[in-house]
């Protein structure tokens, strides 16, 4: 189940809530999800430098709500605003509705959002940087930021290789079984001249324990890793950080005197 199931829709109703909030009847479900799509796909093409990290839809009595969550919010705006009236235009013509409004959420730690760690690896394997160099830095900088662990898998012609191989690099704990685990998953292509390169991204978030808010344009939630087990601070490597010495005893002589030596 870990390996075959989408980690996002295996947690939906749990700890995860749903990226599309709509209702649709038996006649119009189709035409809604298939314009959804076609939103989602505009947007991620119209702006594929703007660090998109996932698009929330929404429709209210005949109003298209579209919520951008990307880590660069200035591009999408652009200067004056001018940017994003554009893009709102467009996604008018797009929809065919006069009433659409775009909202935009800046994601403070894109070092922990899957889908901006596959983006920023495959864009340094577009630019012919070596594949295990750019996921080792962004491995890194993910568990500086405090995640728990991260797994990352490329398959393809990696570093332009004759046979097509996959490799894995993991740190940490990714426990995809665990439903309270709130691990985030990302499918990324990076588009190469050997060929096309798969890159997917697990980032373990932590634990929640709890009810949790499934509107996924809030924000507080696991995203500033605020919901720690029992309070305590851990490290990206799972353990926990306190006073204690190697050996297990604490240190009570901490800026003391040294022990008196015997015989």
């Amino acid at each position: 189940m870990g390996q075959k199931a989408n980690p996002i829709g295996n947690r939906l109703g749990i700890i995860r809530g749903w990226d599309s909030n709509w209702y649709g009847s038996k006649k119009d479900y189709a035409n809604k999800l298939i314009e959804d799509h076609k939103i989602r796909t505009y947007l991620n093409a119209r702006i594929n430098k703007g660090g998109i990290a996932k698009i929330v839809i929404e429709r209210t009595l005949g109003k298209l709500i579209v919520t951008i969550h990307t880590s660069k919010p200035g591009i999408i705006i652009g200067k004056g605003g001018g940017e994003v009236d554009r893009i709102k235009e467009e996604l008018k013509n797009l929809t065919k509705k006069d009433d659409v409004q775009i909202n935009i959420l800046e994601i403070r730690r894109p070092e922990l959002d899957a889908q901006i760690v596959g983006d920023t690896i495959a864009r340094q394997i577009e630019n012919r940087i070596n594949f295990k160099r750019a996921t080792k830095m962004s491995i890194a900088s993910t568990l500086r930021m405090g995640a728990e662990g991260i797994k990352v898998k490329l398959s393809g012609r990696l570093g332009g290789a004759e046979i097509a191989r996959s490799e894995e690099f993991k740190q940490g704990r990714v426990p995809l079984h665990t439903f309270r685990m709130d691990i985030d998953y990302a499918n990324v292509f990076a588009q190469t001249v050997y060929g096309k390169i798969g890159i997917k991204v697990w980032i373990c978030k932590g634990e929640v324990l709890g009810k949790r808010e499934l509107n996924p344009n809030f924000v507080g939630g696991k995203n500033d890793m605020s919901e720690r087990r029992g309070g305590e601070e851990r490290r990206p490597g799972g353990d926990r950080r306190d006073d204690r010495r190697p050996g297990g005893g604490r240190d009570n002589n901490r800026g003391g005197a040294r022990p008196e030596r015997r015989g």
